[in-house]
């Protein structure tokens, strides 16, 4: 079975909008685009009065390179969010193909879900003594039960930190081959010792996986993420797409920051903020008040508190904004805090210790 038997019947076909840089032409005169002829007055030589090529032959072979897959395996979008909607639209049908989540977890996964109308199952996270995991079995049988087209596996998972072993995802696209794509969100991957699932697609077509260069390569302004999949499959979602997604001025930051000496710039910074992330996770359990602090693989920590108001309030009132988790009913006590520097680390701890001395 192909993967393409999970794609919405209408769709498999569907040429998309055929824009005047998918039309493959070539000449030196460019008057099929209805473009202004002559650059505008901030163009500063970018060629910004052209439109961009969908999906640049550069980037996307630089990206494949960096990610260990091959350029037609290869989709460049607005970030991972786009990706995710696309999969959502072209795979699930509304109010019959369903999409999988572990929650607590990133939240565009559901919002696609809902804006598509395709039922959401959601199989929670279990906190134990390790901290957070996905019941990986369970997923598998309710993406079976529910007719789900979509599992969404986030490794590092966002919030709660933990990575997904290699091994048991490909456990879980095997038994659902045939019935559900795996897509495994790996926006945190340079933060975590997990090997990429990359490695899985040669063997598991059923396998795709988000990346992003909105975090560890510092563009999140940008707007570059890449959703690598069967060939096969990015072809129907590239006639899903936006007809020029992708800015040529942020395709010129994407191939900077790809360059050699961005990349080893690039590794240096991520192994400071591992190091971080490890310096804060200490500070923060030796703080009062502080209930639980998980262990991460991306470039965040979670965090419960005695008194979460008290905390929130407290790193407010010294300028230090984190992400309040209590909205959802697991984490009603908690906080996500992302590593800065080490000074805007420094400064979270001191926050705290203010709190303690002041209880």
């Amino acid at each position: 079975m192909s993967v393409l038997d999970l794609v919405r019947p209408d769709l498999r076909d569907f040429a998309g909008y055929s824009s005047a840089r998918r039309a493959g032409v070539g000449g030196t005169v460019w008057l099929n685009a209805n473009e202004n002829p002559w650059p505008g007055p901030v163009d500063a030589g970018q060629g910004l009065n052209r439109y961009p090529q969908p999906q640049p032959a550069a980037l996307r072979d630089a990206l494949a390179t960096l990610y260990g897959a091959a350029p037609e395996q290869v989709l460049v979008g607005r970030g991972s969010d786009e990706a995710i909607d696309l999969l959502v639209r072209a795979l699930c049908r509304p109010r019959i193909d369903a999409v999988v989540i572990a929650s607590p977890v990133f939240g565009m996964y559901a919002v696609s879900a809902r804006l598509q109308d395709a039922p959401l199952v959601d199989v929670p996270l279990i906190d134990g003594a390790d901290g957070f995991a996905a019941d990986l079995d369970a997923i598998g049988a309710a993406a079976l039960a529910r007719g789900a087209h979509l599992v969404f596996l986030c490794s590092p998972s966002n919030p709660t930190g933990e990575a997904v072993p290699l091994q048991a995802i490909a456990a879980l696209a095997r038994r659902l081959d045939g019935r559900a794509v795996v897509v495994v969100d790996e926006a945190y991957g340079e933060f975590s010792d997990q090997p990429s699932a990359v490695s899985l697609l040669a063997t598991h077509p059923n396998v795709a996986v988000l990346r992003t260069l909105s975090k560890a390569h510092a563009l999140a302004a940008a707007r570059i993420g890449t959703l690598i999949a069967a060939p096969e499959l990015i072809a129907v979602l590239r006639n899903c797409q936006a007809p020029y997604p992708l800015p040529t001025p942020c395709v010129t930051l994407a191939l900077d920051a790809l360059a050699p000496a961005s990349l080893v710039r690039t590794r240096e910074r991520v192994a400071r903020l591992v190091a971080e992330r490890e310096r804060l996770r200490v500070r923060l359990a030796d703080v009062a008040g502080v209930r639980r602090v998980y262990r991460s693989q991306g470039n965040y920590l979670l965090v419960r508190f005695d008194d979460t108001d008290g905390a929130f309030a407290r790193l407010l009132a010294a300028g230090v904004v984190v992400r309040d988790m209590r909205a959802n009913p697991a984490l009603h006590d908690a906080l996500r805090i992302s590593i800065g520097t080490p000074d805007e680390n420094d400064a979270v701890i001191a926050a705290l210790h203010t709190e303690r001395a002041a209880a």
